[in-house]
């Protein structure tokens, strides 16, 4: 019997506080930041806004709230500060760090190092 490692779900380029525009879905073209990532699941502010109804208890009224449920790492992508999704590449600097960069014409821009474990 062979036993298959289990690779972490999720995104490694994609990670709390980030600005991403979702490609897919009924927020297609929303940009936001990322709230929390969870698995291959992130959370984006304003995004995939659902309505949960809360029943009413003796100490509080019953309301209706909205919440920002989680969508698939996939339907997103990083964007710049003016909105354009950029596409992220690793490479490694001086140091043997590696770092993220994406391509702006014909120069790289440093996006984030990234820790090794």
């Amino acid at each position: 019997m062979n036993k298959e490692k289990e690779m972490p779900k999720g995104s490694k380029k994609i990670r709390k506080g980030d600005k991403v525009i979702v490609l897919a879905g009924n927020s297609r073209g929303a940009t936001g930041t990322v709230l929390s990532c969870k698995g291959d699941r992130v959370k984006v502010q304003g995004v995939n806004i659902r309505k949960k109804h809360v029943k009413g208890t003796r100490e509080q009224k019953g309301s209706i709230l909205e919440l920002e449920m989680p969508i698939h790492v996939s339907n997103v992508k990083v964007c710049t500060a003016d909105g354009k999704p950029v596409k992220l590449k690793v490479r490694f600097d001086e140091q043997g760090q590696r770092e993220l960069y994406y391509k702006d014409g014909a120069n790289d821009v440093l996006y984030r190092s990234v820790k090794t474990q």
